[in-house]
């Protein structure tokens, strides 16, 4: 009996036949029979989705099936794996079933759906118009093209958010780099966060600046330091007279015995690059691809000088914008300015370079 004959040849004897026959319909039999285990697993549950996709896949390669049927198999096969998180394959197998029928309409919502989870969205959209064709009234196609659709929305909204970060940080590099400013390495973050100065519409910088105590370590914060802002403005007010600070119990730090003070070349400053990329973190753009790629360097360079630190006096009758733009001085990714007062025991210690920052 030939169980078994080269492809294109025809059986020789209606005995021969009757075998064929008889064989295609035992595998027919077998795969309809794995079909409906598999499908039994999947109502047992997540523990029992991985025997479904083996009822299925052992279905599929008896080949005995209609080109539909055999459609219904991968698309039941998509379904689970749909399930189980494995996107790719659950595309696949949805692919594999309209490439049979075309108009399996459960296979067209599940490469819809897998499309829609992998982000592949004008490929998701044109799967679910393609299904409402076929079923208008389809209420899961029209759920999933409603998602889709605001998926869509989302991602538009993103990329403009995006597009308005990176065009305003570019024109704010830019007025850094036409007033000749150096940006170096941020200090202090635990304290001041992601801030960064902002460009108004006049093209005016205004600036969040740090003041720190040497002394003891301790921190004031002005929000908005525009940088035609003499510094005895801000100064007048953070030590007005009726708002002593909480630690000075010897009240050694009045307006009138503070000096302010910025430590000179501090570091080495950032390219262009690395600049844009740090102004980007915390926007909509801050994973955005291709800038930063001089982290490397940008780290290795920024040092501080041997020696003791050089503290250079800050003239309170001068703008901020007159300070920053010394050629010695490399802000810290926002202004930093070091407190200290005439009248405490620190301040010779502080003079005589023996006081430093601590290491970053």
């Amino acid at each position: 009996m030939a169980l078994w004959m080269e492809k294109g040849s025809e059986p020789l004897t209606e005995s021969e036949k009757a075998d064929l026959e008889a064989i295609a319909a035992l595998k027919e039999s077998a795969a309809s029979e794995l079909k409906e285990k598999g499908n039994q697993y999947v109502k047992m549950g997540k523990k029992h989705y991985s025997d479904a996709i083996d009822c299925y896949t052992r279905a599929i390669n008896q080949k005995a099936l209609s080109d539909s049927e055999t459609s219904i198999l991968f698309a039941n096969r998509a379904h689970v794996n749909l399930l189980l998180g494995n996107l790719r394959r659950a595309l696949t197998d949805a692919q594999e079933a309209l490439e049979l029928c075309p108009s399996n309409v459960k296979a067209i919502y599940r490469a819809a759906k897998a499309s829609l989870s992998l982000n592949m969205l004008a490929e998701a959209r044109d799967y679910c118009l393609k299904g409402l064709q076929l079923d208008p009234n389809k209420e899961e196609l029209k759920k999933l093209d409603r998602q889709i659709g605001l998926k869509i929305s989302e991602n538009e909204k993103h990329e403009a958010e995006v597009s308005k970060a990176v065009a305003e940080t570019k024109e704010l590099v830019s007025a850094i780099e036409h007033r000749g400013l150096k940006i170096g390495k941020a200090m202090y973050q635990e304290l001041t966060g992601l801030r960064k100065p902002v460009l108004d519409k006049s093209n005016i910088l205004h600036w969040p600046v740090l003041l720190l105590y040497a002394e003891v370590m301790s921190s004031d914060f002005i929000e908005d330091f525009c940088e035609t802002d003499m510094f005895s403005v801000h100064l007048d007010m953070i030590f007005a007279e009726d708002q002593p600070l909480s630690w000075d119990v010897e009240n050694n730090y009045k307006r009138k015995f503070i000096e302010l003070y910025y430590e000179a070349g501090s570091g080495l400053c950032l390219s262009k690059e690395k600049l844009l990329h740090c102004l980007l973190e915390g926007t909509a753009a801050s994973h955005r691809e291709g800038v930063g790629d001089e982290e490397k360097d940008a780290v290795e360079d920024f040092k501080r000088h041997n020696g003791s630190p050089k503290w250079i006096k800050v003239n309170e009758r001068r703008t901020l914008h007159d300070v920053l733009k010394e050629p010695n001085f490399i802000i810290p990714g926002i202004p930093v300015f070091y407190v200290v007062s005439k009248r405490s025991s620190f301040y010779s210690k502080f003079k005589a370079g023996k006081w430093a920052p601590p290491s970053i």
